[in-house]
């Protein structure tokens, strides 16, 4: 793979920027590898030293997450960084020393020998809070030995297999965690009045004490009807013991397990846990908790998870209900473009295994498991996607099995590559993705499989919970996950560069991006502004597919629509 291009990750202007002991910072520009070319300045906050020299191109911090919040709410916005901190992550990974304390102190503190102090603990989400999400640190690191740390890491970087994609690896997850710190500062429009009217035609009026509201006190009665007795439809433990009773055993209150049931009380019961659901987790409580001045905000982080996937620290962002979709609704005279990536996975596939037949079909802006099922399966598109996405995702027994012999003698290179992670992750091996996040030796396949939609099984865990110590399952457990963790981990690497290059594109317009999810964004615009918008992202996309595979004829289309409530998107 070639260079990046200068205009994502080279960085003509430089500076470091730390907080001076007593108070203010200190920033001083710096040279080749990483060292301090200049005097050191001082300033009484990071705003008036970021303001004082606009032609930076990149600034050098410690956390992104601690620094760019308080330069947000000055109005000062910063074009690129580099986040010492989320380096340190990802270099440790890389050096198969995942888990190990990642702050600039602790990073320091290995350079030089000492004893390596602990990560200072998270704080837990406040409701409408932007204060940084790690406590400050117990341990005062001087702008002298950040640069150190920063030079040292410049080093390491130059020491990894591929030093070019680990470096545009890093610089994207740097300009993620900007995109993050802007969609926390902009939130997402959101409509209390609407709201409260979606809650009212789903659980009816709310009745005076924190009892239920009227739908669920209804069915709730219908449940204990259905049984001859009362029962807490709300409580596990007396759902399973009523169906005990009438002699019917389940394991868990699980809606898969209970749908197939045959009892008069599963309707009322699986009704009830849908609207439970919402009203726990999107309720009344939560519009006064997370809803401001009609913006959800939300903590998005960045890479918040082993794959790079993004999650978020409160509020729910990431599993909002279509039903509750109808409240987010752009203000007036503006519209949310709502963009969906098409088949983001087998076309990631596509790009890293380099498989000519399947990079041909995902060439194509058409539906990819047609292309496939019509060279592969007879033209069954369900066959298709299934074989596919067991091939990603690991389900590779039963039809599953012959699905993928079918796969493979179409797309060999493709399958042989997702094969190799699996068998190097059952070895114990360390696994990239194609930038170089590396998956770690000891990640539980549960949290891999559930971030990326991998249906497990509720409650079966034999063989598939990846438990340290236990050798046979922990071996099937991690090579499951590995398989996926090689397309989930590029296809995230792929979305830093997407947002990456669509917040630049956005710079100069109103725009603002408001909400992203794996394989979803949405901006925020004026209605004149859409259709460039919708055009920004086609071509964020087509650029992150370049920048970060390399020249492919894998294209990555997206479903756009222009919508004033998010729930008309789909």
């Amino acid at each position: 793979m070639s260079d990046p291009p200068a205009t994502l990750v080279t960085m003509t202007e430089r500076w470091a920027l730390a907080p001076a002991e007593g108070g203010g910072v200190e920033f001083a520009p710096l040279g080749p590898g990483g060292v301090l070319a200049g005097p050191v300045r001082r300033a009484a906050d990071a705003a008036e030293a970021v303001r004082g020299l606009p032609e930076v191109s990149r600034w050098v911090w410690r956390s992104t997450t601690e620094t760019y919040p308080p330069l947000l709410a000055t109005g000062v916005r910063v074009e690129r960084c580099y986040d010492v901190e989320d380096a340190e992550t990802l270099l440790l990974g890389h050096e198969g020393r995942y888990g190990e304390p990642r702050s600039a102190a602790a990073a320091l503190a290995r350079l030089r020998g000492g004893p390596v102090p602990p990560d200072p603990p998270q704080r837990s989400a406040e409701p409408g809070s932007q204060s940084p999400l790690f406590e400050p640190q117990a341990v005062h690191v001087p702008l002298a030995d950040l640069v150190e740390v920063y030079a040292d890491q410049q080093r390491r970087h130059d020491a990894t297999a591929h030093p070019d994609r680990m470096r545009l690896l890093t610089a994207a997850e740097s300009a993620g965690m900007l995109v993050a710190a802007e969609m926390n500062r902009s939130g997402l429009p959101w409509s209390a009045e609407v709201h409260r009217r979606v809650l009212h035609d789903l659980l009816g009026e709310r009745y005076a004490g924190g009892g239920e509201p009227r739908r669920l006190a209804e069915l709730a009665d219908e449940v204990s009807a259905a049984f001859g007795r009362r029962v807490r439809p709300d409580l596990p433990a007396d759902v399973i013991k009523a169906f005990a009773q009438a002699g019917i055993k389940i394991r868990s209150t699980r809606r898969w397990e209970i749908e197939s049931l045959d009892h008069p009380a599963v309707k009322p019961l699986v009704e009830y846990k849908k609207l439970y659901r919402i009203r726990v987790a999107h309720g009344w409580s939560w519009l006064q908790d997370w809803v401001r001045d009609g913006r959800f905000r939300p903590e998005f982080l960045a890479g918040g998870t082993v794959t790079g996937r993004w999650v978020t620290n409160g509020g729910g962002a990431l599993q909002i209900p279509k039903v509750i979709r109808r409240a987010v609704v752009a203000d007036p005279g503006w519209r949310l473009v709502v963009a969906d990536a098409d088949q983001m996975e087998p076309r990631v596939l596509a790009a890293i295994s380099r498989d000519p037949g399947l990079m041909e079909v995902a060439g194509r802006e058409s539906d990819l498991y047609q292309s496939v099922s019509d060279r592969a399966f007879s033209g069954d598109r369900a066959q298709a996607k299934l074989a596919v996405l067991g091939a990603v995702y690991g389900q590779t027994s039963g039809d599953g099995l012959k699905n993928l012999a079918a796969l493979r003698r179409r797309f060999p290179r493709a399958v042989a590559y997702v094969d190799d992670a699996a068998r190097a992750g059952e070895e114990g091996r360390l696994v990239r993705t194609w930038l170089g996040r590396t998956c770690p030796p000891a990640v539980g396949a549960d949290d891999g499989a559930e971030e990326a939609g991998i249906p497990l099984g509720e409650d079966e865990t034999d063989g598939r919970q990846w438990v340290p110590g236990h050798a046979s399952s922990d071996a099937r457990a991690r090579g499951r996950f590995a398989r996926n963790f090689v397309v989930q981990g590029s296809a995230a690497d792929w979305t830093l560069l997407l947002l990456a290059a669509l917040r630049r594109s956005c710079a100069d317009l109103a725009a603002e991006l408001v909400f992203f999810q794996h394989d979803e964004v949405i901006v925020h615009c004026p209605e004149e502004e859409a259709r460039t918008v919708a055009a920004a992202i086609r071509e964020a996309a087509d650029l992150a597919g370049r920048l970060t595979f390399g020249e492919t004829p894998v294209r990555f289309p997206f479903t756009t629509a222009v919508v004033e409530c998010y729930a008309d998107a789909k």
